[in-house]
């Protein structure tokens, strides 16, 4: 329960920060202007798209943090077993975070108007996805070759359960992404499809965030953090 409330006020911290940095708190009732002068617009300075995707990721990190509590509340039993780790999942973090890096390149291009970096960046992106969705499978793959089946114990189960939802994650991600990498293809201007590269940065950067998040769950990492933590404060 209180990694779940961590990750939660985590996530809470970011989006205040987002939002903060995005204006949405601004006032704009509060502006004056000179006399003569139509007043500003009271719109949001956010463009819906980017709303709509705080809201899903709101939602999608709701859905996580309630998987991390059931997951910490289960493993409290006493016919809890929980899997191995298969060592590839190390590589998948490391490629993940080369996707996150890539998209991140891939943003900078779209304000600097450097066409190469964009799709180069949208390229290595692309592929890194790809190769950490072929990873997890592998994963999957050398787990049931072990031994661990999905009805075989229930820490079997909410590891390819976790897992398996983000990585439907990381896969409708990767359409947009494709949709995206299109929409690179007929613009001869990278300004033009700065929100979408922007957006897609977003996403990749949460996905990273709980995938190292599930990864110090499934590794136990988190629990030997908060024992650390506990023998700290008493």
């Amino acid at each position: 329960m209180r990694t779940t409330l961590l990750f939660l006020a985590c996530l809470g911290v970011i989006a205040a920060w987002w939002l903060l940095r995005q204006g949405l708190f601004s006032k704009p009732w509060l502006e004056t202007t000179p006399s003569g002068e139509l007043p500003p617009e009271t719109l949001s300075p956010i463009p819906t798209a980017k709303i709509g995707l705080g809201v899903f990721i709101a939602v999608a990190g709701t859905l996580f943090a309630l998987f991390i509590s059931a997951y910490s509340m289960r493993m409290q039993l006493a016919d809890w077993w929980s899997p191995p780790a298969p060592p590839i999942l190390w590589f998948n973090t490391g490629v993940l975070i080369l996707s996150s890096s890539a998209l991140e390149w891939a943003k900078w291009s779209t304000r600097n108007e450097e066409s190469t970096g964009l799709r180069a960046g949208l390229a290595v992106a692309s592929i890194g996805t790809l190769v950490f969705l072929i990873g997890q499978v592998i994963a999957w793959r050398q787990l049931e070759s072990a031994g661990y089946f999905l009805s075989t114990n229930p820490g079997n189960s909410f590891f390819y359960l976790i897992t398996g939802a983000h990585a439907v994650h990381v896969l409708g991600g990767l359409v947009a992404l494709g949709i995206t990498a299109d929409k690179v293809r007929r613009v001869s201007d990278p300004g033009e499809v700065g929100l979408s590269v922007e957006l897609c940065a977003i996403y990749w950067h949460f996905l990273l965030l709980v995938w190292l998040v599930l990864l110090a769950l499934l590794t136990g990492w988190a629990s030997d953090f908060v024992a650390i933590c506990r023998g700290l404060l008493t």
